[in-house]
């Protein structure tokens, strides 16, 4: 091929990339009331007219094709989901959290003292996380296991420290909050990701999940538990390992045999999950579902 005549390319491009288009309209000399104006800006580089009500549909399908061409792009295959409390004190912090609290009314100390009793979880968390991220298990020249919090403190916390520690990358699920929120330390930066969207959010937690950890938590951690329940019930989900942390906490707030007893769920339902304690019975648990080496 002569050099002097990339038109010839047989495989070359005949139209300019958007980002070339970009810089072609930054760089028009052109400065006129018709260029300044909104309506002139590309449609794509056009922030107001982007978040429109009537562009919804467009951010949703961007929300859900961003996390999913970054993660394959990164040969994520398979996910460890885990889902908990953003309350629950690290070991190193439980006493600390029930001395601060001895100042304030009974109510506050006894909250502070049954949050502190969960620090545990925030070990088993981090152990299985660890865990599962030293084994590295590679499949079909993709990563499988991929630790995957919702990139918040506590459990979320405690499941991102233990891929770091281990040496390996996970991923952060965050989303825009009212109220100050923003990733731990621990997430891998470039899978980092944020949503505007909790509905895009819970579908990006399981469309590459091969099992998900359920440690004890609030409205949000009930609100994913019982949608991936409902999921897998409905048969609209093949079944994974759902590892349940915490018996003494889910079996007080939740009756689980008297929903089945009431008939409105089946009594096989609650098979569905498995009762953990330990990060090493989680493990047990989906290397006996996926027949891994233990």
């Amino acid at each position: 091929m002569d050099d002097q005549h990339p038109d010839r390319d047989l495989a070359d491009r005949r139209f300019y990339r958007a980002g070339e288009e970009s810089r072609f309209a930054d760089e028009s000399p052109e400065h006129t009331p018709q260029t300044e104006h909104p309506a002139y800006k590309l449609a794509f580089r056009d922030t107001d007219f982007l978040l429109r009500d009537e562009l919804r549909p467009v951010r949703f399908q961007l929300e859900l094709l961003k996390p999913e061409m970054l993660l394959d792009e990164a040969r994520v295959g398979s996910t460890l989901v885990m889902y908990g409390s953003a309350r629950i004190p690290s070991p190193e912090e439980a006493d600390a959290r029930v001395e601060a609290a001895k100042d304030e009314g009974e109510f506050e100390q006894k909250v502070a003292a049954n949050l502190a009793a969960k620090a545990k979880y925030y070990e088993e968390a981090y152990r299985l996380s660890r865990l599962v991220s030293e084994k590295a298990i590679i499949e079909n020249g993709k990563r499988q296991f991929v630790v995957t919090t919702g990139g918040g403190p506590s459990i979320m916390e405690a499941g991102n420290r233990g891929a770091s520690d281990a040496g390996s990358e996970s991923i952060g699920l965050n989303i825009v909050l009212p109220h100050e929120q923003a990733p731990n330390a621990y997430v891998t930066p470039y899978l980092s990701l944020n949503f505007h969207y909790f509905a895009l959010r819970k579908m990006h937690f399981l469309l590459r999940a091969r099992a998900v950890a359920v440690f004890p938590g609030g409205f949000g951690t009930f609100d994913e538990f019982f949608e991936l329940l409902t999921l897998i019930q409905t048969g609209k989900m093949k079944p994974i390992p759902i590892l349940l942390f915490g018996r003494d906490f889910w079996t007080r707030v939740v009756d689980f045999e008297a929903i089945a007893e009431e008939g409105t769920i089946s009594k096989r339902d609650l098979d569905l999950f498995h009762w953990c304690e330990t990060a090493e019975d989680a493990w047990e648990h989906i290397a006996r579902f996926y027949e891994l080496d233990r």
